[in-house]
């Protein structure tokens, strides 16, 4: 297969000051795209700034013989996602790619989390996400192309302890990469989304001496491959870590239909309402929502018609 390249394209890649973020712009700088290299610099907890790191970023990277030019504007406001994207206008004419990677952390158990650190991490993670989403779709709409990778995370998968806020975010995250996914299909614009894995500035403090290598590098050829032209998914999540690439994604049981229920029926059919031998994955483009209510009436109709069946 012949190298994938970004000639000609122009990325906006927000938290590249740093770790993961670093590794993306790199990349994608590396094969051509001139990339926007946002980064206010502030402290894990999203305290403070520092112009550096994304001037460091950007200074890597023209040394290296590429375009880039650095963002310090935050993501946690509506005026800050705009100047995001109002960078890659005005230096580069176009926005072809937004990689929304930036992220603040905040850990506290539910009993003690204070608004103020549920508020900061959902305004940087989710309300980050839309705010350069919602400048960045129109113009990648009115050119008939673009590509958007969103981060989410396992504790967005799962959960985890001590990250409401953080896990809110990432889950919610999952919901308007869906929706642009949905909106963008007929406008040649893509939306997925990477639940990466690896040893950043985020994992300070916990002991990781017997971790295989995780290294940023192993998971920005995915985020590279979603962001590129023959990116041929959309409405997905794609997992990485350690070098694992996997697909995530929603499922659900076949479930029971009955014409009417009573909390006994519920906990006497339990465990055929939990089988997941056969799962429904229903691709969210180009009609996920839909085919749910679908195949859902189609069980009952079906239901209904045995029972008069059997009368």
């Amino acid at each position: 297969m012949p190298d994938l390249r970004f000639d000609g394209r122009v990325a906006v890649v927000t938290g590249a000051g740093r770790g993961l973020g670093r590794e993306y712009a790199l990349l994608l700088a590396s094969r051509g795209a001139k990339v926007v290299v946002n980064d206010p610099g502030g402290a894990l907890t999203g305290e403070g700034s520092d112009d550096g790191p994304a001037h460091d970023v950007v200074r890597e990277i023209t040394e290296a013989g590429g375009e880039a030019v650095a963002s310090t504007a935050s993501v946690a406001t509506a005026d800050g996602g705009r100047e995001i994207v109002e960078t890659a206008v005005k230096h580069y004419g176009r926005i072809d790619v937004l990689v929304h990677n930036a992220g603040i952390v905040r850990p506290a158990s539910l009993k003690e989390m204070t608004y103020e650190d549920f508020d900061a991490v959902l305004d940087v993670h989710l309300r980050g996400a839309f705010h350069v989403v919602r400048p960045a779709f129109p113009l990648m709409c009115d050119a008939g192309y673009g590509r958007i990778v969103l981060t989410s995370s396992i504790g967005g998968l799962y959960g985890n302890h001590r990250v409401a806020n953080y896990g809110m975010a990432k889950a919610g995250i999952i919901g308007l990469s869906n929706v642009v996914a949905l909106e963008g299909a007929a406008e040649g614009v893509r939306c997925n989304v990477i639940v990466p894995g690896a040893l950043t500035r985020m994992a300070e403090g916990i002991d990781t001496s017997a971790y295989p290598p995780m290294g940023a590098d192993l998971v920005a050829p995915v985020v590279g491959w979603l962001a590129h032209e023959t990116c041929s998914i959309t409405g997905e999540l794609l997992v990485s870590i350690a070098g694992r690439v996997a697909r995530a994604f929603v499922g659900e049981t076949p479930g029971v239909y009955l014409p009417s229920w009573t909390v006994e029926d519920v906990a006497g059919n339990l465990a055929a309402i939990r089988d997941a031998a056969e799962p429904w994955v229903l691709p969210v483009v180009p009609s996920a929502h839909i085919d749910h209510i679908r195949t859902s009436f189609a069980m009952a109709a079906q239901g209904s018609a045995g029972r008069q069946g059997e009368s």
